[in-house]
C-alpha cells in the first residue's frame, strides 16, 4: 500500500479526554502505515498585577509544569503504543509547538481535539483553530464534548 500519509501527529493538551484523540490517532498511523509521533506545549501564562504583566520569576514552577507534562506523556505514549522518544513536550505556546513540529519532522497529518465553543470562548479562538488555519499539512480534528 502506498500511504497518503507517512507521519501523523497528535497534538495534545493532556486533558483526560485525550485518549478518544489519541485513539483515533493510532488507528490513522495504523491504517496509512505511518510513524506516530505526539507534542505538548507548556506555556507559562503571565501574571498581571495591576497595569503591569509579570512572568512568573522562577523557573521552579516551570520545571514542575515540564516534569508533569513529561509523566502525563509517557502514560499515553504507553497508552496508544508509541516510544516515549516520540513523545515530545516543548515549552511555548501549544500553537506553535504543533506548527513547528510539522514543519521540522516532515508531519503530514496532524490529529486534534477541539471543544464546541460558545459565545466569549468562540470569540477568543482556540489552539485547534490556529491549527487548522496555520498548519501547512492536513489537520483532522475530533470532536469532544462540549465546555
Amino acid at each position: 500500500m502506498n500511504a497518503q500519509y507517512r507521519h501523523v501527529l497528535l497534538a495534545t493538551d493532556l486533558q483526560p479526554d485525550t485518549l478518544a484523540v489519541a485513539h483515533r490517532a493510532r488507528q490513522l498511523a495504523e491504517f496509512y502505515q505511518a510513524r506516530l509521533s505526539a507534542v505538548h506545549g507548556v506555556e507559562m501564562i503571565p501574571l498581571y498585577m495591576g497595569d503591569e504583566m509579570m512572568m512568573p520569576d522562577t523557573p521552579l514552577i516551570e520545571e514542575q509544569l515540564v516534569q508533569r507534562a513529561e509523566r502525563k506523556m509517557v502514560e499515553l505514549a504507553d497508552e496508544i503504543g508509541i516510544s516515549s522518544t516520540d513523545a515530545h513536550v516543548v515549552i511555548g505556546s501549544p500553537k506553535m509547538a504543533v506548527l513547528e513540529f510539522v514543519a521540522q519532522h516532515g508531519v503530514d497529518l496532524v490529529v486534534i481535539g477541539r471543544h464546541s465553543r460558545h459565545g466569549i470562548n468562540r470569540l477568543l479562538g482556540s489552539t485547534a483553530n490556529g491549527i487548522i488555519h496555520s498548519a501547512s499539512c492536513d489537520v483532522l480534528t475530533v470532536q469532544l464534548g462540549d465546555e
